[in-house]
């Protein structure tokens, strides 16, 4: 099963770090990572494996997390991407 993580917020140091360090203690792998900073915000796209995690878990943790950072961080599961595109 792989999940979608996006954060988006104000750019500052220790973004990325911060969300990694939460998915490897985890054991949560990522598969893909992409980010930009486009006038100050901070926008990061994130392809995960959750194979053996609790989803809700996990989201709930990111949810935590991002507003301990301030920023918004969002885990969705792929299957919501692949049903938005089936025409």
């Amino acid at each position: 099963m792989r999940g979608i993580i996006t954060v988006l917020g104000k750019d500052q140091v220790g973004i990325i770090a911060r969300v990694c360090a939460y998915l490897a203690g985890g054991g949560i792998n990522i598969l893909d990572i992409s980010q930009t900073i486009v006038q100050g915000y901070f926008n990061m796209l994130m392809i995960v494996d959750m194979t053996g995690r609790c989803f809700d878990e996990t989201a709930a943790g990111l949810d935590a997390l991002g507003r301990d950072i301030g920023v918004t961080i969002k885990l969705r599961h792929e299957d919501i991407f692949n049903t938005m595109h089936i025409v």
